[in-house]
């Protein structure tokens, strides 16, 4: 995941996204959360489970 916001952000610097080329940003961006999601809900279940 951060591999692809480096790769990214590096595009961005660079001035390949205008404002009619900007899915690539939200395709990563919906990524990152829906990591983020998964994440919220598989530590606090690896972390019950381990303390059983």
């Amino acid at each position: 995941g951060i591999g692809v916001l480096l790769v990214l952000a590096l595009l961005a610097w660079r001035g390949k996204f205008a404002k009619r080329n900007y899915n690539p940003v939200e395709i990563v961006g919906l990524y990152w959360h829906f990591v983020d999601i998964v994440w919220v809900f598989l530590f606090p279940l690896l972390y019950l489970v381990g303390h059983r």
